[in-house]
């Protein structure tokens, strides 16, 4: 099993712990000689085969620097969700009588809105929203890997977003709304510039949080219990993640509840200033840490180099015959044949070794895990325009339509540190291996279930309303209809944002994971923005939901996802439970290099201003 030979900074503690127990009298401290003779790996030493298997695995010590990252994406964050949590009512509903800004006040009989789009082009747009947010990270990953690096990529997309929320706030002015074509326009050009700068900034925060971390390969350790463990690397990414998730939706829960009621008592614009004052402070945190944060250098076109790769790993692989491409493609060979040291004349950009293409190797196996994400994202994506619509035909209980929306950021809040320190240090304990591939496949029936719950709801809100299904108040002709809110409360919906929650947990936070670890040190924003085009690719096949979004077909349209969801759980796991075998050993590749010198390692950027 192949091990990284690279030497790497551990936590002091690991070296001082032999002291530390002599010192308690907890046990003798064996020396480095004596270990080697009883067959134990020393502290800091790498781990053998036997105690891979048998010695519980712990993550490191979370570095402060990764903190202020974590803040700039909760500020960041708190200006996209609170933002797009009132663009539903924004678009769909018309302006309330006799206001100028679309505040409804009254939130029990007066609906906030701006301009009367109707349910299916609010759909439609915040779709395309979706869409366009997920589908740019692929161009932002592109510059930051082959020209500017992460950190300057970062930079620069924060200005572009920050000029998207301008517009957004322009639309969202009084004078605006009144002139509703003139407001959309507006409108559509913040959003377009706001999925540039988002583009820039998804992809390549992400890998530069957990950039920040020593630990890179398996280290062995002794508690203070005088129990001896593995810091695992994978268990630190894993709860840097799991944290960089929370505070995330520490910002989107404080986003959505709060701008829902400026909405609803003072106006859209207000909801669209105030993230945007926020986000104004992500720039001055990155200016702090210029030469605080460790830098990457961009490495050229590594996607150019790992295409050629693949191109050239095809060669003479593909048939008429399809069961012969098939088993041509799969024999074992693909990746092994292509390596610098099988091939006598190389080309000139085969400029890197062979641990790099084991690398492309992982990473093209992680784009492939991702494939099967549009399906689990269907149901993720009701929650930001459906279910904000069906909760508007309930019994509101003196609460925005759109601030139930604010359950799923909150049961993230609880469920995150609950799975961190609790359901997952449980499982190691029992020796359980909750391998990443298992995640995943648990996140798809839990989202399957809770498109389930709203598909249930929504029969109910059928069978109660006076208008049937057409609760929400447009006749099959277009006519207004009265009265058709159902008496039943909108806290009924709470079940499917716990469980989309508790989806994200094993699905959504288990890809941001998969996508670094698995990813070429070089190429790990490109990965990770495959991972977020996922998300852009369930937008698309949204729109062929357009037609069940809207009554009298919503419990098809949840009923749908959630066969679908389902359906992709069974089969990604069918396709990938394979790669839970080889976790470790994907985990431990040797890193690989490109370059004219391939042999010499790149040193880290650390003068480079903003």
């Amino acid at each position: 099993m192949a091990s990284d030979p690279t030497s790497i900074a551990v936590s002091d503690d690991v070296h001082a712990i032999t002291k530390d127990k002599e010192a308690a009298g907890l046990a003798p401290v064996l020396t480095n000689a004596e270990d080697d003779d009883l067959g134990i790996t020393a502290d800091g030493g790498t781990p053998t085969e036997e105690e891979l298997h048998t010695l519980r695995r712990v993550p490191d010590k979370i570095p402060m620097n990764i903190y202020t990252i974590a803040f700039i994406e909760l500020c960041e964050r708190f200006s996209y969700y609170g933002t797009t949590a009132v663009f539903t009512n924004f678009i769909q509903q018309p302006l309330p009588p006799g206001s100028s800004t679309g505040a409804g006040k009254d939130i029990d009989n007066v609906q906030s809105g701006a301009l009367g789009q109707g349910q299916r082009t609010s759909f439609a747009l915040t779709t395309f929203n979706s869409f366009w947010q997920y589908t740019m990270p692929l161009f932002g990953a592109w510059i930051a890997d082959s020209f500017l690096g992460r950190y300057k990529t970062v930079g620069y997309a924060l200005g572009i977003d920050i000029l998207g929320h301008i517009l957004l706030v322009i639309a969202g002015l009084p004078p605006v709304i009144k002139n509703p074509n003139g407001a959309i326009a507006c409108f559509i050009l913040g959003i377009l510039l706001m999925g540039l700068g988002t583009g820039g900034f998804k992809p390549n925060i992400n890998p530069l949080i957990v950039e920040q971390l020593d630990l890179e390969r398996y280290v062995v350790k002794t508690l203070p219990t005088g129990e001896r463990v593995i810091l695992d690397p994978a268990a630190t990414s894993s709860r840097v993640y799991h944290y960089f998730y929370m505070f995330i939706n520490i910002g989107a829960l404080a986003g959505q509840l709060s701008m829902v009621y400026c909405e609803h008592y003072v106006g859209f614009w207000l909801s669209f200033t105030l993230p945007t004052i926020l986000l104004c402070f992500c720039p001055l945190v990155m200016l702090w840490g210029r030469y605080r944060y460790k830098r990457v250098p961009p490495a050229g076109s590594v996607l150019g180099r790992a295409s050629k790769l693949f191109f050239l790993a095809n060669k003479g692989r593909w048939s008429i015959n399809p069961i012969k491409t098939y088993k041509q493609l799969h024999d074992g060979t693909f990746w092994e044949n292509v390596k610098p040291s099988k091939i006598a004349n190389k080309p000139k950009w085969m400029d890197f070794n062979d641990a790099w293409v084991d690398e492309v190797h992982r990473g093209f196996n992680a784009c492939a895990v991702f494939m099967w994400y549009p399906l689990y994202w269907l149901c993720y994506n009701q929650i930001n325009n459906n279910l904000i619509s069906q909760a508007a035909t309930m019994k509101l209980a003196g609460v925005p339509n759109d601030v139930l929306t604010n359950l799923n950021p909150f049961a993230l809040i609880i469920l995150i540190p609950f799975c961190d320190q609790v359901f997952y240090p449980f499982l190691r304990k029992l020796r359980l291996n909750f391998t990443p591939i298992k995640r995943i496949a648990a996140g798809y029936f839990v989202a399957a279930s809770a498109m389930v719950w709203a598909s249930v709801v929504q029969h109910y809100i059928y069978e109660k309303s006076a208008c049937g299904k057409y609760a929400n108040g447009v006749g099959p002709n277009g006519e207004e209809l009265d009265d058709c809110k159902v008496n039943i409360i909108v806290w009924a919906q709470t079940g499917s944002y716990v469980l989309i929650a508790l989806s994200e947990v094993f699905a959504s936070i288990t890809s941001l994971e998969y996508a670094h670890s698995k990813a070429p040190a070089n190429m790990r924003s490109m990965v990770q923005s495959v991972c977020l085009f996922m998300n852009a690719i369930s937008s698309a096949i949204g729109f062929a939901l357009v037609y069940l979004a809207d009554d009298p077909l919503l419990v098809w349209n949840y009923a749908t996802v959630a066969i679908l969801a389902t359906v992709g759980g069974i089969c990604f796991y069918i396709q990938f439970r394979k790669l839970d075998k080889m976790e470790d050993e994907l985990n431990m590749l040797p890193k690989g290099e490109v370059g004219t010198h391939p042999e010499e390692p790149k040193a880290l950027e650390k003068s480079d201003s903003a």
